[in-house]
């Protein structure tokens, strides 16, 4: 049952402008020229202090020789799956959390193994992110969910709350093992990878604060900035508008379609409470009150459906476009400028595309979850029917 919906959240068992695609895009630049060899010089960490040695390239380029599980829409080849699923509830007597199953398949020889399972917790995925932020400055690197606030709901161990939590984590999952550099991250390797990653003391072990990129809201401040840049930015402000509006008026949707299944719950009950002191007219009130009840039924799904399915891809890409905040980091470095226009140029072609096909299915699902319940509905009054057919038969026989 959704949080939205009228029953309490069960406990844990122990995602007049000009158009940017009319906008050129004549930049250029290889990705290694930004940060030459810088990666690969440092020792990669864990949270846990713990030095793993682990090895990955440096750009997308070993791709081409990799042996091909599958092929994803835009035809790119794809050597790296990986899912969450499983979350499990921890109590120790310092604190109580949840761990995530990732498991990943992959054909890669940068990885020992061509399987692995590992499990993490939030703060896992977090030393994650903020780890890509810090090795590929010049990269968007996609949203992890809010780690405290999600609205509607209270109990951050409750099943709609973790299980809401796990579809964004392995959205996020999903987006940078398919990215052509960010997947190649030895810091994403080790997190897929490394058994130990979930040994940790305590919880002061990241330093995100002091340690990852800085951003800035307005975006980047550089002498020759590109006009298409700006128009990027305009776009975002304007999107993020529209998906703020969009999210108040479901957010309204869902209260007032929650209001009224509750009214739906104790509406049928009436009817056929009804029908035990009106012996002629029993059958039809118990035909009223078994399509009122399916009508609930069908409601709560609707309801759950916006709560589980519409609101949080919203969110992510509420989330996703404050992540595509371009980093004060540019600014050190004017003459690789072009370099990182490449890169966030690429970023957001793979971006829009994620949009496209995102809102794309997000939108044909819930014309397709509306169309069920009206047909639900509609199916449950036209049940009543023959119920009523018989009994003004029954009448007329008796008169």
């Amino acid at each position: 049952m959704s949080a939205m919906s009228a029953g309490a959240p069960r406990s844990l068992a122990s995602s007049g402008q000009k158009s940017i695609q009319d906008i050129l895009h004549p930049l250029s630049a290889e990705e290694s020229a930004l940060n030459p060899g810088s990666a690969a010089e440092k020792d990669l960490i864990l949270p846990n202090g713990t030095p793993v040695d682990t090895s990955s390239p440096a750009s997308s380029s070993s791709l081409l020789n990799r042996l091909q599980l599958d092929d994803d829409l835009d035809g790119e080849t794809r050597d790296l799956f990986v899912t969450v699923d499983d979350p499990k509830k921890h109590v120790s007597t310092m604190e109580t959390y949840i761990t995530y199953r990732v498991c990943t398949k992959t054909t890669r020889t940068e990885f020992d193994l061509p399987e692995y399972t590992v499990r993490r917790r939030y703060q896992d995925f977090d030393w994650l992110r903020n780890k890509l932020e810090e090795s590929q400055p010049t990269h968007l690197i996609p949203p992890l969910p809010e780690k405290f606030v999600m609205k509607g709901v209270v109990d951050r161990f409750s099943e709609e709350f973790v299980e809401t939590r796990r579809k964004a984590l392995d959205k996020f999952l999903k987006r940078v093992a398919d990215h052509p550099v960010l997947s190649f991250n030895e810091h994403f390797n080790a997190f897929l990878s490394a058994k130990d990653l979930n040994k940790r003391q305590g919880l002061a072990l990241l330093t995100k604060m002091g340690e990852s990129v800085k951003y800035v809201t307005g975006g980047y401040k550089l002498r020759a900035r590109p006009v298409e840049f700006a128009a990027m930015g305009d776009y975002l402000d304007l999107f993020t508008q529209k998906l703020g509006t969009i999210d108040r008026i479901a957010q309204r949707i869902i209260k007032e379609q929650s209001e009224f299944l509750m009214e739906l719950r104790e509406y049928g009950p009436v009817y056929s409470s009804w029908s035990s002191f009106e012996e002629d007219l029993h059958d039809p009130l118990e035909g009223v009150s078994g399509c009122v009840s399916n009508c609930s039924s069908a409601l709560e799904e609707l309801t759950e459906d916006m709560s589980e399915d519409f609101l949080p891809v919203l969110r992510e890409y509420v989330l996703y476009i404050e992540s595509m905040k371009v980093p004060t980091d540019v600014e050190k470095c004017q003459d690789r400028v072009e370099c990182f226009n490449a890169d966030l140029k690429a970023d957001w072609d793979r971006w829009e595309n994620n949009k496209r096909q995102d809102f794309r299915q997000l939108l044909t699902g819930m014309a397709d979850k509306n169309i069920q319940y009206y047909e639900k509905c509609l199916a449950a009054w036209e049940s009543l029917i023959p119920v009523l057919q018989d009994k003004q038969e029954a009448e007329g026989e008796t008169s």
